[in-house]
């Protein structure tokens, strides 16, 4: 625990309300892609561009303001790096067929995931009591990414429930990984405001 106190006051996260942004924004692309079944995925190819372009710069632009006070903030930056080509690669190409755009976004899901499991684990060592929810998540996420490459030829609704499922998990763990960080952040003023006095 003095490891994790020690790491926690040496480092404070800046930018916390950016994972909160992407989780809300993959969250509310969650849902309307559930709300939306019948809607068909060269309609919601827009909707994904726009949200992939937006994760992705907001993700590079918080890993790289984190690069001193994480450990693993290169795969943030991978991360958003996908994302951001994801959104280029969908807005010139809009009529990628069903198949692709499933293949793709399981595959979003999927690092974002593997992403979540390992910021999850972080968050253990640093002392966080609630980081098995977020581990809960990502392994979802990886749950529902291996079921969209595994057959992206569902039938349309089937498909649209895997996706929905996918992005909904991957924006509840980043709404909960902001506020986690949040909190590190006021603990670490704290603990530095106590030590000061």
């Amino acid at each position: 625990m003095s490891t994790s106190l020690f790491k926690t006051v040496k480092s404070a996260v800046n930018h916390w309300y950016i994972p909160l942004i992407v989780g809300i924004l993959f969250f509310i692309l969650g849902i309307y892609v559930w709300s939306q079944p019948l809607a068909s995925y060269l309609a919601l190819s827009i909707f994904f561009c726009v949200s992939f372009i937006v994760s992705g710069v907001a993700e590079i632009i918080f890993s790289i303001s984190n690069k001193n006070e994480m450990d693993n903030w290169g795969w943030t930056l991978a991360f958003g790096i996908i994302n951001l080509l994801m959104g280029i690669l969908l807005a010139t190409h809009p009529g990628l067929s069903m198949a692709t755009l499933a293949f793709y976004v399981g595959f979003v899901i999927l690092f974002r995931s593997i992403s979540s499991i390992s910021a999850s684990i972080e968050l253990k060592n640093y002392g966080v009591s609630d980081w098995g929810w977020m581990m809960f998540w990502g392994i979802l996420g990886v749950i529902f990414s291996f079921i969209l490459l595994w057959n992206p030829l569902f039938a349309g609704l089937t498909l649209v429930v895997w996706t929905a499922l996918g992005l909904m998990s991957m924006g509840i763990f980043g709404i909960v990984f902001a506020f986690k960080l949040k909190s590190l952040k006021k603990m670490k003023e704290k603990i530095r405001k106590s030590v000061d006095l």
